[in-house]
């Protein structure tokens, strides 16, 4: 298991057993003020599902899985302070926007770190921990996406090394806006 320290935050995988802290932390998430730039889904939505999705969720991106795994910066204090989610995909495969996947490769999503804990780097230990993982797979190169509204974590991503791939992807959440995405890669 991957496991990175940055400034006493201990950056890790989860745990299948800690499903609660994973819905808080998403929850927490889809409250913050450029959520609806940031996610695909509303707080609402995520609210009103059952615990059964989030112990499936916390289980298919735990500690093991070789599909998806979600790691979290743990504060000294022992609180969740953000967290980055990486799954793979395979050649032959569509990916959740019905692209074809042409190589190995990782997609990061579920970005995260809780406004308190935000300018001290900690996004680039998640994301080091997220990178490991996905290059220890073997993956050729990460990919994710990024509304082009949201400059902050364009910068953020530019700055951990990801570069705009080229492609670009309009999509509406609630159907009344069409909104334009842009996805972001960086090679292993």
């Amino acid at each position: 298991m991957t496991t990175v320290t940055r400034n006493d935050y201990v950056v890790r995988a989860i745990r299948p057993d800690e499903w609660e802290r994973v819905r808080e932390l998403r929850l927490d998430a889809l409250r913050d003020p450029v959520a609806h730039l940031a996610f695909l889904e509303t707080y609402e939505n995520a609210a009103s599902k059952p615990d059964s999705f989030w112990q499936d969720r916390a289980v298919g991106s735990g500690a093991g899985s070789t599909t998806a795994q979600q790691f979290i910066a743990e504060a000294p204090d022992g609180s969740w302070a953000g967290s980055v989610t990486v799954l793979m995909e395979e050649p032959g495969t569509q990916d959740w926007a019905g692209n074809p996947v042409e190589r190995r490769q990782g997609h990061a999503v579920g970005v995260f770190v809780r406004p308190e804990h935000r300018g001290n780097g900690l996004v680039e230990t998640l994301f080091t921990a997220g990178l490991a993982w996905v290059w220890q797979r073997g993956a050729e190169r990460v990919r994710l996406f990024v509304h082009e509204d949201n400059l902050r974590a364009q910068t953020v991503y530019r700055r951990i090394g990801f570069a705009p791939s080229g492609l670009v992807l309009a999509f509406s959440k609630d159907e009344t806006a069409n909104e334009l995405e842009f996805f972001m890669e960086r090679p292993a």
